[in-house]
């Protein structure tokens, strides 16, 4: 049985007065949208079941497709892709890869049968540049709106969200640098896949003699991947280690330890994306912060222009990162 309304509660959870909860409730003009989102949403998070007349009917479903849900990075995008497309009326249609299940292309033509409006793909095939990109071109043609985040190619015609991942390699660098550190290393992805191309290549422009002294390892973007390259790293005299990811850097970390060393006494660390909850490692994480929500909430408003049917150009936007100093790095050690 659902309890009874207390505007008391409602608006003290969407912080505003009890008269604009019940001109929301009563179906009244002279609301914002905005304001109205946030009512609806107290309601949600209260448990209250929304009246009738202010159940909105979708405009449609947006599938949105990411990798996994292991890094916290793609709930977070997830997240705010989902907020993004209801608070325009769309309803999203979650669909994660797994090992062994259903493959993207698999999964699109399965949003396609169920006559989604638009597609948002996160750090999809796209972003694996060994990989024809013609299943794109044919999804276009096919006039079905997408945008892609998390890496770029020159043969789809259609929008990109990125980080400045050169940017965000070279940032990670200096902070380091700054400390004193002067052996640097890299732990990153397979260079196939964009952001790991580019995060490597800033790398290389601020540490040239990395990459023939070893100090550059290609491993899995996983705590285990980290930890084997951190491994080898540490054991190339490395005393900064840049990752290219949250959880690779947690590897890494765990591999000092094995090893007695101290994070960020004997060994400074940083990470990439600041996920949720990284602020709670021990030590807490230096990293780089992906700007998720803008990131986020740009790709969801190119798509929705393209549903609109406005002409959408081959255009990346490219969106600037931020250093996020915590715990894990500090000063070289002295010898």
């Amino acid at each position: 049985m659902t309890s009874p309304l207390r505007l008391t509660d409602i608006a003290a959870q969407a912080q505003v007065s009890e008269a604009t909860v019940s001109r929301v409730l009563n179906g009244k003009a002279g609301v914002a949208a905005g304001t109205r989102h946030k009512v609806l949403a107290a309601m949600d998070l209260l448990g209250y079941e929304r009246p009738v007349r202010l159940r909105r009917r979708s405009n449609g479903l947006v599938g949105l497709l990411i990798p996994e849900l292991t890094n916290p990075i793609f709930p977070a995008f997830a997240q705010v892709i989902e907020q993004a497309l209801a608070g325009h009326g769309y309803t999203p249609v979650l669909c994660t890869q797994t090992p062994g299940g259903a493959t993207e292309d698999e999964l699109v033509e399965q949003l396609e049968e169920r006559g989604v409006t638009g597609i948002v793909f996160l750090s999809g095939l796209h972003a694996d540049s060994s990989l024809d990109p013609s299943r794109y071109q044919r999804l276009s043609s096919r006039g079905i709106p997408f945008v892609l985040i998390n890496g770029f190619n020159e043969h789809v015609n259609a929008p990109f969200i990125s980080p400045d991942d050169r940017a965000a390699a070279d940032m990670a660098v200096r902070h380091l640098a700054d400390l004193g550190h002067r052996r640097i290393g890299l732990a990153i992805g397979p260079t196939r896949y964009v952001p790991s191309a580019r995060k490597e290549a800033g790398f290389i422009a601020a540490v040239p003699q990395a990459l023939a002294e070893g100090r550059i390892q290609r491993t899995l973007f996983t705590v285990e991947g980290g930890h084997a390259a951190g491994g080898a790293l540490l054991d190339r005299g490395c005393t900064g280690i840049v990752c290219g990811s949250d959880p690779m850097a947690l590897g890494v970390i765990r591999a000092a330890r094995e090893r007695g060393l101290r994070v960020p006494e004997d060994v400074s660390v940083v990470g990439f994306d600041d996920s949720p909850l990284i602020a709670f490692t021990d030590p807490p994480l230096t990293t780089i912060r992906q700007p998720v929500r803008a990131m986020a909430t740009a790709a969801v408003g190119a798509l929705l222009e393209a549903v609109a049917g406005t002409p959408v150009q081959r255009t990346e936007y490219v969106f600037q990162p931020e250093l996020v100093v915590r715990g894990s790095t500090a000063q070289v050690p002295e010898d």
